[in-house]
């Protein structure tokens, strides 16, 4: 069961809660289904009682015991468990990893995509500086992997009139701004036509609710406190977008070192090892058959929950305009995979089995996840290192 799968499966309890008499709550649209916090359990969690104890009237918890039964009964869910104020905590039965894997193989770079942004426009504001370049070129790519789209506008930052660097999310409007260095997804930032829209025009003889002009989203991360460029295009973009946007970049040669303290490394190393598993199967007559990986083999779980949680982590990164969340998530995923990798092939004289095909299917999967996560972020993600 895929977290797409088991949020139908979260919303399909509360349905029957519902016509059951136990909930009087509108049904959600969508229910958020995540790998477990801290003092969490099981394989994913969601927060949906929570949601709706105040429409309820009820508290959170008992929200919750309603809806325990209806997903123990659930198909493919082994057991629930409810803690902290109301978290609903779900182990999946047979099937969760493999399901995830298909997924994963079906949707290939489109995995994760969503459509939380559909329809909407995301005016960027950002100052001539080069790490708000790149950090607004990111979120280009993923505010459209959830269905929007950003709109990059220039602006000068006078000395007496300075923001505070960060992301500010208030209502600020782009005073002194010039529409014709304003631009969208693949645009030069050189002055270009002014933003074009898909959103229909509104009718002056009547009000247009749905299409107010959105408030404009200052994007001022601290600068580099030197020119990345030496870095090399794929190391300079790393320094400049795995710190938090309040955080200042560290530019050093240490973006560069082929060691396991550099989480650049560690990531391309672990898409490149995805590859060479691939190429030494094929050699062994062995190719990936998504299966169940059990929960004792080394990095297997920690693999599946962070290849779970990738749609979560894009979504929050488009929202937040925070693409050093991608940056840290795919960190975890190269960590959990680098564990895993020693289990995946036969060794000495085994046979290829199942289980070294399930293996191998899981690892596939989290290539295509460290490359597509690589590429929104404008790095290369090479098969050799």
């Amino acid at each position: 069961m895929t977290p797409v799968e088991l949020s139908r499966t979260v919303l399909r309890a509360v349905r029957r809660a519902v016509d059951e008499g136990e909930l009087s709550v509108v049904v959600p649209v969508r229910a958020v289904v995540t790998p477990p916090g801290p003092g969490g359990c099981g394989d994913y969690a969601t927060n949906i009682a929570l949601q709706l104890a105040r429409p309820a009237g009820r508290p959170a918890r008992q929200v919750a015991e309603i809806l325990r039964p209806h997903l123990t009964r659930s198909e493919g869910v082994a057991d629930v468990a409810i803690t902290g104020p109301g978290f609903l905590n779900i182990r999946l039965g047979g099937g969760a990893g493999a399901s995830l894997v298909r997924e994963i193989q079906r949707r290939r770079d489109a995995y994760g995509h969503g459509d939380i942004l559909a329809g909407q426009i995301v005016p960027l504001r950002i100052p001539y500086d080069i790490r708000a370049e790149v950090v607004a070129d990111t979120l280009v790519r993923i505010v459209a992997t959830q269905g929007g789209r950003a709109e990059v506008h220039h602006i000068h930052i006078h000395p007496s009139r300075a923001e505070p660097a960060g992301t500010d999310l208030s209502r600020a409007e782009p005073a002194g701004t010039d529409p014709s260095q304003a631009k969208t997804a693949g645009n030069d930032p050189s002055p270009a036509e002014p933003p074009r829209t898909n959103a229909p025009q509104a009718d002056p003889a009547r009000p247009h609710r749905l299409h107010r002009p959105r408030p404009q989203i200052t994007t001022r991360p601290p600068p580099a406190p030197e020119d990345p460029t030496p870095l090399g295009p794929d190391a300079a973009r790393w320094a400049l977008l795995h710190p938090a946007s309040h955080d200042r970049p560290r530019i050093s040669a240490d973006h560069l070192l082929q060691r396991e303290s550099n989480p650049l490394f560690r990531v391309r190393y672990a898409h490149a090892r995805t590859r060479a598993l691939i190429r030494n199967a094929a050699a062994l007559g062995c190719t990936g058959d998504p299966g169940d990986v059990p929960e004792d083999v080394p990095g297997g779980g920690e693999l599946v929950g962070a290849l779970a949680g990738y749609p979560a982590v894009l979504t929050q990164a488009a929202l937040h305009r925070a693409p050093d969340r991608l940056a840290r998530h795919l960190v975890t995923t190269a960590d959990a995979l680098l564990a895993f990798q020693h289990t995946v092939l036969p060794l000495g004289d085994e046979k290829p089995s199942a289980a070294h095909r399930a293996r191998l299917a899981l690892a596939e999967a989290a290539g295509t996840v460290l490359a597509g996560g690589l590429s929104l972020l404008g790095i290369s993600a090479p098969d050799y290192l």
